[in-house]
């Protein structure tokens, strides 16, 4: 009779400390926030003595951040990019030359109403840090621009598609988009579509469409493509303004990556020709992933590593 009321008791305390471990809520561990980011410094340089094929001593540099903070937890995601970048080349004989300049900061919120598909709403910056010249970004040539001269500020709402941690597209039939010229020099009417002399902004209301895909080429190789299209509502709609940048990153070590990058731009306010900007650099890229995020397949994220 004990031991078979020992064996009931043995039982019991099994089954209730069963029951107390199945009643303990299941803590989720994985982050909201995950941060991603490159920061780079490039250098290049060349020397000449004496060297009959001729050529100009040079030293050049090119600095740049790109963080991607992005927010998910259950249906909301809550995506924030920053893009920072400057360089100079000073050439004996000329001077120092802007090489790159770009400021480019964005926010987006959305919330899922169906599988990938979310419900957002945004607002995105770009403009430059210094003034730009003609004759190849010569300061005693005529100005074409400056800080927030022209500078780009969009808001608006529309719905997001992010099947995956490498493509994301966000279309906006309602987006209000304004041109800032605060550069008194350059207030003049027909710059940047400023309507008359003196203006210091200029309203546009219209479509705007986004996109960002990320592809691996191979091991310590990827390319980071991002495009984009705006059409005014209220002024010739015909006229979209179209963007494209590609960054291809070619990482040599840790510490060590080549990246070049291609920038292509047409708006009939500015000029009415393609722009295109290039650039080569070799120098020190440190990444970094802090968090992780709640994306069912992680090793999208693998391009950054």
């Amino acid at each position: 009779m004990k031991k078979i009321l020992l064996s009931i008791s043995v039982s019991l305390g099994i089954y209730n400390f069963a029951q107390e471990k199945a009643d303990i809520p299941v803590v989720d561990t994985t982050k909201a926030w995950s941060i991603q980011g490159q920061n780079t410094l490039m250098l290049n340089q060349a020397a000449f003595s004496n060297w009959v094929g001729g050529g100009a001593n040079n030293v050049g540099w090119l600095a740049g951040v790109n963080y991607n903070m992005t927010y998910e937890k259950g249906k909301d995601l809550w995506e924030n990019i920053i893009i920072l970048g400057y360089g100079q080349n000073n050439t004996k004989g000329i001077g120092t030359r802007k090489t790159q300049d770009v400021i480019n900061l964005s926010t987006n919120y959305g919330r899922e109403f169906a599988k990938n598909w979310y419900l957002s709403g945004g607002a995105s910056l770009q403009t430059q840090f210094a003034g730009g010249f003609e004759d190849g970004n010569n300061p005693d040539a005529k100005k074409l621009s400056n800080f927030m001269a022209p500078g780009y500020l969009n808001i608006g709402a529309g719905v997001t598609y992010r099947p995956n941690d490498n493509f994301t597209m966000t279309l906006r039939p309602a987006n209000a988009r304004w041109t800032f010229v605060l550069d008194e020099d350059l207030q003049y009417a027909g710059t940047y579509g400023l309507k008359n002399d003196g203006d210091s902004s200029l309203f546009q209301f219209g479509f705007l469409g986004t996109a960002i895909y990320k592809l691996k080429i191979m091991e310590n190789i990827n390319l980071i493509n991002t495009g984009s299209v705006f059409s005014n509502y209220i002024d010739h709609p015909e006229r979209l303004v179209l963007s494209y940048s590609g960054v291809l990153n070619m990482k040599i070590n840790k510490f060590i990556s080549t990246n070049i990058t291609v920038d292509l731009l047409y708006d009939h306010n500015q000029i009415r020709r393609t722009q295109l900007k290039q650039t080569l650099g070799v120098g020190l890229a440190y990444n970094f992933e802090s968090g992780k995020k709640r994306s069912d397949n992680k090793s999208n994220q693998s391009w950054l590593k």
